[in-house]
């Protein structure tokens, strides 16, 4: 078995590097997870790394645009089925995977693990000991959230897996699995100290909150910091730690907080 990079030319702010498109190849089998976006010299790429081996399936972990779009032109090139959790902008799978499905390469099954969080839909993969974590998990960044809580959940999952490395959506991957995790877990409830903290001190609305906990942040990042507050503010008011008036934390960042 034997799994190869090849790097998608969209390096930035949220991607890092760009995205990693990994190969797994098993019997002279390959399937391909992540494509990444649609760019003509990453599909010639791909297809070149590809050389004389027999493509079976093509794999996104999630439906983001860095992530997905590419996968149904190149199955359609390559003549593989798309798998997938569920259809989304640019993607449409024609196997749709739910948590524990599998995807056959060779003699090695690559199994789905849903970890919603990042995204409702997204999925890692297994690999023997081996984790692709698309954006669950990312080499040396932390993750944007949709759900606070279930990304938390997710990341509890997959430390109960057992895995040695981690082959990441974005940046390097990772041969020190476990403690990788236990401080994305650590960074995670830090964070939440931290807005209970700047609430306690006299913060008293989303804003107040983001100049509080994300000074250090980059102004072009600031929006990203304000959805995130909002989205582990709405986890705390669930957690029956903070109160609001509205009941939920909104995007207008004038929302008055009150720790109980």
């Amino acid at each position: 078995m034997k799994v190869e990079t090849v790097l998608a030319p969209n390096p930035g702010i949220y991607t890092g590097p760009g995205t990693n498109t990994y190969l797994v190849t098993d019997r002279d089998e390959v399937a391909i997870i992540d494509p990444g976006p649609v760019i003509d010299r990453h599909r010639l790429a791909i297809t070149d790394a590809i050389g004389d081996r027999t493509p079976v399936a093509v794999i996104a972990t999630h439906t983001h645009s860095d992530h997905a779009p590419l996968a149904n032109p190149l199955a359609r090139h390559l003549g593989v089925p798309v798998y997938g959790n569920r259809p989304g902008p640019d993607f449409t799978p024609d196997v749709r995977l739910a948590d524990g499905g599998v995807v056959s390469v060779g003699g090695v099954t690559i199994e789905a693990v849903h970890t919603p969080g990042h995204t409702a839909d997204h999925l890692c993969f297994l690999l023997g000991d081996r984790l692709f974590t698309g954006d669950h998990i990312m080499g040396g960044s932390t993750v944007i959230m949709e759900d606070a809580t279930a990304y938390l959940q997710s990341l509890y999952r997959v430390q109960d897996l057992d895995i040695h490395r981690i082959d990441p959506g974005h940046g390097p991957s990772m041969d020190d699995a476990g403690a990788v995790i236990a401080g994305y877990i650590e960074h995670r409830l830090a964070r939440e100290r931290e807005i209970l903290d700047a609430i306690a001190e006299g913060a008293s609305t989303v804003a107040d909150v983001v100049d509080a906990v994300y000074a250090f942040v980059p102004i072009d990042l600031g929006p990203a910091a304000t959805r995130q507050v909002i989205v582990q503010l709405n986890k705390l008011y669930a957690d029956d730690l903070v109160w609001f008036p509205a009941g939920e934390a909104g995007p207008s960042t004038m929302v008055e907080l009150n720790v109980r």
